[in-house]
């Protein structure tokens, strides 16, 4: 009787979907490193920077692991506490925009020079924060619905499936949100459509290359989190 019960629990939690607690644990952590580089990097997509004839913005050196970050959180804690983390940098995202909006519109100070750079620097275009902040938050929800929803079906098994299939959903939302509020009818035409494959293609397989790094930092929150049961 005691080994059958023993089976019983077994086949029952092969068949079950894990997620650790929230709240607990790493959770608090991985939130606060998902919110601070999506902060990072808004600030840092101002700049454009060019790598021969590959034209990009300073955020393209964090933003992936942002990606990376919410893959983990929805890998190991599940929809509701990756929704909470995602709803945290949105209304972060919003209120930095907000601060700097002000800062710059307030009346500077007699013997500061420096007015001209901070606007050049912080001074953000209402559409493309617009933009950036709705296709995070679209991107990042259907991310997280569409890795937890595969996860229902293959359980523990096929991780690099989840991961990449909510990456290409979650990537395409995201780029299509954010071309089309920030530059729909500036770009136009094939250079439109261009601009957004480009753009996609490039988050997408930078996230694919940076899969070995999302599967070990998954695989050790798991390890660390002693609610989270295999």
């Amino acid at each position: 009787m005691v080994i059958q019960s023993i089976v019983t629990t077994a086949k029952q939690q092969s068949n079950t979907v894990q997620f650790a607690q929230e709240f607990k644990g790493l959770y608090p952590f991985l939130m606060a490193a998902f919110v601070g580089l999506l902060l990072i990097s808004n600030v840092g997509a101002v700049k454009l920077i060019q790598f021969g004839p590959i034209y990009t913005d300073g955020g393209a050196f964090l933003f992936p692991l942002v990606y990376v970050v919410g893959d983990v959180l929805s890998e190991v804690y599940g929809f509701k506490a990756a929704r909470k983390a995602i709803y945290t940098g949105f209304a972060m995202a919003v209120l930095a925009s907000l601060t700097f909006y002000l800062v710059q519109k307030s009346p500077a100070a007699s013997d500061w020079t420096n007015q001209a750079a901070f606007e050049a620097v912080l001074g953000f275009v209402p559409q493309i924060v617009l933009a950036s902040i709705c296709g995070f938050l679209v991107g990042q929800l259907l991310n997280s619905y569409v890795l937890v929803k595969i996860k229902e079906r293959t359980k523990e098994k096929k991780l690099w499936l989840r991961l990449i299939g909510s990456t290409a959903v979650g990537e395409l939302a995201d780029t299509l949100v954010f071309c089309t509020i920030a530059f729909y009818g500036i770009i136009t035409g094939w250079d439109f459509v261009n601009y957004v494959i480009v753009g996609y293609l490039y988050k997408t397989l930078l996230e694919v290359f940076l899969l070995p790094i999302t599967y070990q930092v998954i695989k050790i929150v798991k390890k660390k989190e002693a609610s989270y049961l295999i």
